[in-house]
């Protein structure tokens, strides 16, 4: 343990202590199975179990309705990016509306435009994706095959704190880098997904939760892969599917429920983790600069600025002594970025609260 730093990486990301242990004890042999969890076949009873408590605890976690299907797919974000408007736009006859509040959704929006017809409902980048629109004041148009957001943008820093309300019109939700953070009404969306290397897991696995009526959307025509109707009707095992980042989920979702207490308590923690280093930043009389406008501020990412970048580059090389890595920020937007997502413990966020501190004081003008 003595090895570990604090990572503070946007992803892969940190994952808890308690769910690697568990992985390595397993990693030579998995309990009842005689062969380790990376050997052991997608059909066999075993990982039966472990798919079928993987998705039986993440139904609990976020209150999944019966109406909704939960997939563990490839390819992550990305793949989904293009899936997204290929099963629910194709055939619709209506536009999209993408709302654009970051480099996540803009890439999104690039691959929607191959499928069909689109529309930008809001664009943050004139302001370089420093805020968030009220969605409920978007001119979205009630026809509109699906509205789609991100709910946290990892690069800059911002998130919806609240589950929005679009009334009749299916919401698609990326999100990736605040899965599990806090409890949410599923019920608010047609579909929410995320790829796991930030809160749910290793880099190879990623979550769809999908309402069952947008299933019928998917055309026959789609390749296999394509189609969520294929992964339904196949349990998520229509090709071989990532086994051991279904393993290392449900271990996360088990680590959740009986160590964090649920989501509300991981929430809480979540909210007293950012508020340390806000509490800096806003303190600091201008030698930290926060990119994201205070009342979009993300809990998962948050970024900053120094006064210039010599100090920027002393910043990060001190950070490091202390076992502080990974903290800079996307060329985009520079700076710092402490990703701090769920398994970040209180002690790693209180270590970079108290540098931040010192090395404002010592470096200050």
């Amino acid at each position: 343990m003595s090895d570990r730093v604090y990572n503070f990486s946007p992803g892969p990301a940190v994952l808890p202590v308690p769910v690697l242990e568990q992985a390595q004890r397993d990693l030579l042999a998995l309990p009842g199975a005689g062969a380790s969890i990376l050997e052991i076949s997608h059909r066999s009873k075993a990982f039966e179990g472990i798919l079928a408590e993987a998705k039986s605890r993440l139904k609990s976690l976020l209150g999944i309705p019966d109406n909704y299907q939960i997939l563990f797919l490839q390819g992550g974000a990305r793949l989904q990016f293009s899936m997204i408007p290929m099963n629910l736009l194709r055939a619709a006859g209506t536009a999209a509306e993408y709302v654009v509040t970051g480099s996540w959704s803009k890439s999104a929006l690039e691959e929607a435009k191959k499928e069909g017809p689109v529309t930008v409902a809001w664009n943050g980048k004139e302001t370089n994706y420093d805020r968030l629109p009220a969605l409920g004041s978007l001119p979205i148009n009630p026809q509109a095959a699906y509205v789609y957001i991100a709910s946290n943008e990892t690069i800059q820093g911002i998130q919806f704190a609240t589950d929005p309300d679009m009334g009749d019109v299916p919401l698609i939700c990326d999100a990736s880098s605040d899965f599990l953070h806090r409890p949410v009404d599923i019920s608010r969306y047609g579909m929410l997904f995320a790829c796991a290397q930030k809160n749910a897991g290793p880099a190879g696995v990623t979550i769809v939760i999908i309402r069952d009526d947008l299933l019928a959307r998917g055309q026959d025509s789609l390749p296999g892969y394509l189609n969520y109707r294929v992964h339904v009707e196949n349990n998520s095992l229509w090709n071989t599917p990532p086994v051991f980042g279904i393993y290392v989920f449900g271990l996360i979702a088990q680590w959740l429920q009986e160590e964090i207490g649920g989501l509300d308590k991981m929430y809480a923690l979540n909210r007293q983790k950012a508020q340390m280093l806000y509490e800096v930043i806003d303190a600091s009389q201008g030698f930290y600069r926060g990119h994201a406008q205070p009342e979009c501020r993300s809990l998962m990412n948050v970024t900053f600025r120094l006064p210039n970048e010599e100090l920027e580059k002393k910043f990060l090389t001190e950070a490091a002594k202390l076992k502080l890595c990974d903290l800079k920020g996307h060329r985009s937007v520079g700076g710092m970025r402490a990703s701090i997502y769920n398994a970040m413990p209180l002690e790693g966020v209180r270590t970079l609260r108290d540098f931040m501190q010192e090395f404002s004081a010592n470096n200050g003008a």
